[in-house]
């Protein structure tokens, strides 16, 4: 019987940003989170987010809270191709317009490189 193996789960590798995972993400507050990422996104959040991105920030969470538990929310459209993925952006659905067409990404924690990934462009 030493034959029979013994099947394991699989285990998904936890998503980190700088050695802190998602939770102790979204538990810091907006000081705090500004002197773990690099120079451009520091000084960008140091300046303060102005109306346009503070709107994107208000229609994901909307999108978020009106979607019923389990399902992906509703996809919000936008032009802003610069915006900083924020720790509570993960989990939401964003139309990206690129000239033609809003494609979709999904904001995941451990996504692909670049689409979707915290603290980094949209």
């Amino acid at each position: 019987m030493a034959d029979v193996e013994i099947k394991r789960k699989r285990t998904f590798k936890k998503y980190t940003y700088r050695g802190i995972d998602l939770d102790k993400l979204l538990d810091m507050t907006s000081a705090e989170l500004t002197q773990l990422v690099h120079c451009r996104a520091r000084r960008r959040f140091t300046r303060g987010l102005k109306r346009k991105p503070m709107a994107l920030i208000k229609k994901l969470r909307k999108a978020k809270r009106t979607c019923p538990d389990g399902e992906k929310p509703e996809a919000v459209r936008t032009h802003l191709r610069n915006m900083i993925v924020t720790p509570e952006m993960v989990g939401s659905v964003v139309g990206i317009y690129n000239g033609k067409t809003f494609n979709q990404v999904s904001l995941k924690q451990n996504d692909r490189p670049l689409l979707g990934r915290v603290l980094h462009y949209v």
